[in-house]
């Protein structure tokens, strides 16, 4: 694809007095279910200013960008990463090993590659720290390149549940820091963590409803969290304007979370048809997180990769959460695209629409559970989540037809995001 733009433009905004205008050879907008062939997106600003039939010709001080060969699409959301981290044989370790500072210079690294993977919008569901807090407010300034974040900043689990980042360690390693506690236990200490969430700047909560794969402990699956415990856990985000994200594996542990009023369930593996009733009577969100169980099973079959408490588990959840969420998207459960990335690694995240359509939804489908949908969630569909006039010029480009081959999503070849190109 060609890219004719002006020197003066670099990697910037087109200036005030003139229109960038992105010739669409087709373009999928976000909320309908067919592509348009041959449109011009007049960009000015960091908004979109028309969509139109055609290909306008550029007027005095215009920018064309000629992607006439190319798909052009909204720019795509993840629900599910962790932008302070990413997992290695070692980096069991780097719990104990990396610093706050060390975790932030990480975190530079994985934002801009997710950005230029096409992803310009992310919801940060479990971090060390805090740091994804400032990572946002960095991205925010545009002193760092990276999508657009929601955080949950820490976690919230249970002593020794999956959010406890000190399972295994030795005494002499523990900390009174409370940068570090992602621990409550009992109704009013889990109203506490959701209020210091808040007074940290986290933008949601997340909670580990049940043990999960990559903790050092030994069940994946167990419940973590009582009725009451949830309840005030819910009642008091929602005092604040504050969604909740369950990690949830185990069956009982995601229905006493679906009942309790959470907003989305991360990963699902062993939903039942109970649960997604359950979850459709409530209007609740499934985050499939494929991409992480394939990876974590297929490194499982590696006996010396994982700790010999994760590899049991890993072999045990990671094979099942594709074919539930085929199941769940069966039934009717509504799907928000979510990777992992963090487990896998960053910039991979498009490689979730394969896993996806390979289960059984369809390739619009899973494009819109990346865009429309998750902007509905957090509630910034009137500025984000499709190609429209008067939303925020968030525009990916891939080449080919994403609709006949889902792989061409992995091969993104234009960012822009809030009217500033990131990849060209």
């Amino acid at each position: 694809m060609r890219i004719l733009i002006a020197a003066a433009l670099a990697l910037g905004a087109a200036s005030a007095d003139a229109a960038t205008l992105i010739h669409a050879g087709r373009l999928i907008d976000g909320i309908a279910d067919r592509a348009r062939e041959r449109v011009t997106i007049v960009v000015e600003g960091d908004r979109i200013a028309a969509v139109e039939p055609g290909f306008r010709a550029a007027g005095a001080g215009d920018t064309v960008i000629d992607l006439a060969d190319a798909t052009v699409l909204p720019g795509l959301m993840d629900m599910h990463v962790h932008l302070t981290s990413e997992h290695s044989r070692r980096s069991e370790l780097d719990s104990v090993k990396k610093g706050e500072a060390e975790r932030a210079y990480d975190s530079i690294v994985y934002a801009e590659r997710t950005l230029q993977a096409g992803f310009t919008t992310v919801r940060n569901l479990g971090d060390q720290f805090g740091v994804s807090i400032a990572l946002r407010r960095a991205v925010e300034r545009g002193q760092v390149r990276g999508p657009r974040i929601f955080t949950s900043g820490r976690s919230i689990g249970t002593r020794g549940g999956h959010a406890d980042s000190s399972n295994s360690w030795g005494p002499f390693l523990y900390s009174d820091d409370p940068r570090l506690n992602t621990v409550c236990n009992g109704a009013d200490d889990c109203r506490e963590a959701v209020r210091k969430r808040y007074q940290d700047g986290s933008d949601s909560i997340k909670i580990t409803a049940t043990g999960g794969v990559m903790s050092i402990a030994r069940s994946g699956t167990a419940p973590q969290f009582t009725d009451e415990e949830l309840a005030a856990i819910v009642a008091t985000a929602r005092d604040y304007g504050m969604k909740v994200a369950a990690h949830a594996h185990g069956t009982e542990g995601m229905k006493r979370a679906v009942r309790a009023g959470v907003d989305s369930i991360e990963h699902g593996t062993f939903m039942d048809e109970e649960t997604m009733r359950l979850m459709k009577q409530k209007g609740t969100h499934y985050v499939p997180t494929i991409s992480a169980g394939r990876w974590v099973a297929e490194k499982a079959r590696d006996p010396d990769y994982f700790n010999p408490l994760v590899r049991p588990k890993a072999l045990e959840v990671g094979p099942v959460i594709q074919d539930t969420f085929g199941k769940a998207w069966r039934a009717g459960v509504t799907i928000m695209f979510g990777t992992d990335c963090g487990v896998c690694e960053h910039g991979s995240n498009a490689k979730e629409f394969v896993y996806m359509t390979e289960a059984g939804m369809p390739a619009m489908a899973a494009i819109q559970s990346a865009t429309i949908v998750p902007a509905r969630y957090l509630g910034v569909a009137d500025r984000l989540g499709s190609i429209e006039a008067g939303k925020l010029a968030d525009i990916i480009a891939v080449p080919g037809d994403p609709l006949a081959d889902v792989t061409a999503l992995q091969r993104v070849r234009f960012v822009m995001k809030d009217g500033v190109i990131y990849r060209r």
